[in-house]
């Protein structure tokens, strides 16, 4: 890994940008600055990616392998999604589903989310915990959740700024502590069962 930390960032909507779009932005330009990051920011709303059917990503004529590729080059990976009947959305969920399990494998990754109580809080991390442990993936302990009072006229507000900041320093120790590590245990059990263990 070089002094810079190269990170891309998906935002999980699909709708027009708007406050997590904002505040996540934010947050990257700032780390850019404050932490020696490079970063490659995808919005699912701005790409075609194709249905995970199976298709090998290399017989898709669309997005899917460039942003795939996008997250394999990464050496840390930002999640972030508004809560969708509690949990992710659909669009996050199909671009984890079209992503081998080695473009996750070993890679720090940070949860980001955004709901219009705290009463959703659990539903995205939980999910998104679990789908992540098959990869193998380091998820930063404390995930970011935000809601609509860490926004003012639509644009976050010191306490939604100080929480991405502190998931973004988070994620860049995480990520430096674990740089040319080759392993941090055994690999994830399909990595093992695709290779007959």
């Amino acid at each position: 890994m070089s002094d810079s930390i190269q990170l891309t960032s998906i935002l999980g909507s699909t709708t027009s940008p708007g406050r997590l779009h904002r505040a996540v932005n934010g947050a990257l330009d700032r780390a850019e600055d404050a932490l020696a990051v490079s970063t490659t920011r995808i919005d699912l709303g701005e790409v075609d990616l194709a249905f995970a059917d199976g298709t090998p990503l290399d017989q898709l004529e669309d997005d899917s392998a460039g942003v795939v590729g996008a997250i394999a080059a990464a050496d840390a990976v930002l999640l972030a999604t508004p809560v969708y009947r509690g949990s992710l959305t659909g669009s996050l969920k199909n671009l984890i589903d079209l992503t081998p399990v080695e473009a996750l494998q070993g890679k720090p990754v940070l949860i980001v989310a955004m709901g219009a109580s705290d009463h959703h809080s659990l539903g995205v991390e939980r999910h998104l915990r679990d789908i992540l442990s098959f990869f193998g993936a380091l998820v930063v302990p404390g995930d970011v959740y935000l809601t609509s009072r860490d926004f003012t006229d639509g644009v976050p507000g010191e306490s939604g700024a100080e929480l991405l900041d502190q998931g973004l320093a988070g994620l860049v120790a995480l990520t430096r502590a674990t740089g040319g590590i080759a392993s941090l245990g055994p690999d994830p059990l399909i990595a093992r069962l695709s290779r007959g263990r």
